[in-house]
């Protein structure tokens, strides 16, 4: 049974945007700013991570064109570099990466959905995962039903979010003059450097998710015009939206009023909407989470299903649903997974682990351009790779000069996935579809 191309543009793209904007909106300004101390450095950051960004998008539009199929990096790395790497990648996302952040997002959201309701603890402590297992249920019900909610949800946000900064403008609360002098750094920012490279990092875990959407290959209509379409899109509506929200937020609490993350979002909402402002705010955040955690557990279980059907994962994975269509083992798996790493309170600790191999896999999937048999003939190539390759590099390094340890344990975790390989080696040989490979 083969997946049916049931996803469209407007779906493909809030995937891209889905999976960036989520709860990091909310809180990275406030620490990138304080930090930084000028709204035109923050400017300059947020412009520098959507260069990168751009870059990586046309790169990913050209890989996602030549293998329109199920599982985006896994598939891409497989062609480049062979199996063993792209099942460590699968490994990475499957183990660690795909379900930490499920867990992270629906565990963030709770206190937000406390300040609309109050919530026995008994099941406060239970609604992250009731929250998993709703978004599950979507997607095993199908790709059609799945795609679609999530595209209302994200669209939604987005539309919201433009409206919180018409808002902040139109009620008066906001003012040209906290922005000012935009290039003067505020008394009590950070060193320069520091400041600029933790800054770095937060923009890159902001805006990180805009690669999705490759997953999603193999159920895109039109892959050809949809795909380049979706990347390149939504990698500009998240960082004009990123540009917005920021220029308000720090029009309306100036940054030498800053104090800490969760503070910041309490006083801009207070400053808006006075003692309703944290419930207004609290709504927003949560439709940002829900649009993620829709385009995570939409896309995520895709890898899972593409490593199952080329032999290289248990094969009940790579089975499509008879009646919905969907990998629903697949999907399932991820979900399981999330919430085992609720139950273990663990997910901030794996995130931390996995952010260095991430970047690292991101960097090797775009490289795969460079091995191309058929040479890349596009008015972006090469200087596209190189950017994003340049950036990959340096975002790498300030990873382990900030947190040397939990990148080089992330590095360990990924290559201990090399000892479960050994369980599918000898049967991916006759397991393996033929596939056509642009690359020697």
């Amino acid at each position: 049974m083969e997946q049916r191309r049931q996803i469209g543009l407007a779906a493909a793209i809030a995937v891209v945007t889905g999976e960036s904007i989520a709860l990091g909106i909310f809180l990275t300004p406030a620490a990138m700013a304080k930090s930084l101390g000028s709204p035109a450095l923050l400017a300059a950051v947020w412009c520098g991570m959507a260069v990168m960004a751009f870059s990586g998008a046309l790169c990913y539009a050209e890989l996602a064109i030549r293998y329109p199929r199920a599982g985006g990096e896994y598939v891409y790395l497989r062609e480049g570099y062979g199996p063993r790497i792209a099942f460590l990648y699968g490994w990475m996302s499957a183990a660690v990466v795909d379900p930490g952040i499920a867990a992270a997002l629906a565990v963030g959201a709770l206190p937000y959905v406390e300040t609309l309701i109050h919530l026995p603890p008994r099941l406060a402590t239970f609604l992250p995962a009731l929250a998993l297992l709703a978004i599950c249920a979507v997607n095993y019900a199908g790709t059609r039903l799945s795609s679609g909610v999530m595209a209302t949800a994200n669209l939604l946000k987005i539309a919201v979010l433009v409206a919180l900064v018409a808002w902040a403008w139109l009620s008066g609360h906001a003012s040209s003059a906290n922005l000012l002098p935009l290039t003067v750094r505020r008394t009590g920012s950070d060193p320069l450097f520091a400041a600029i490279a933790g800054a770095i990092v937060s923009a890159f875990f902001s805006f990180g998710g805009w690669w999705e959407a490759g997953k999603l290959a193999g159920e895109i209509r039109n892959p050809k015009r949809n795909l380049p379409l979706a990347f390149t899109f939504g990698v500009l509506l998240v960082t004009v939206v990123y540009l917005l929200v920021s220029a308000a937020f720090l029009s309306v609490v100036p940054v030498e009023h800053i104090t800490s993350n969760t503070a910041f979002v309490a006083q801009f909402g207070e400053a808006l909407f006075g003692h309703a402002g944290g419930r207004v705010l609290s709504v927003c955040v949560l439709l940002s989470v829900l649009g993620g955690l829709l385009a995570l557990t939409m896309a995520a279980p895709r890898v899972y299903y593409a490593m199952a059907r080329d032999g290289e994962f248990f094969s009940v994975f790579g089975r499509l649903h008879p009646l919905f269509g969907t990998p629903a083992n697949a999907i399932l798996l991820q979900t399981c997974m999330a919430l085992l790493i609720l139950l273990f309170g663990a997910f901030d600790r794996i995130l931390a682990y996995i952010i260095f191999s991430a970047v690292c896999f991101l960097a090797l999937s775009v490289s795969t351009l460079f091995r191309l048999k058929e040479p890349v003939r596009r008015w972006w190539y090469p200087a596209a790779p190189i950017v994003f390759l340049f950036c990959a590099v340096v975002i790498a390094l300030l990873i382990l000069l900030h947190s040397p340890v939990p990148a080089l344990v992330g590095v360990t975790v990924v290559l201990a996935g090399g000892m479960l390989l050994r369980r599918f080696s000898g049967t991916t040989a006759q397991t393996a579809p033929a596939t056509q490979s642009s690359l020697p």
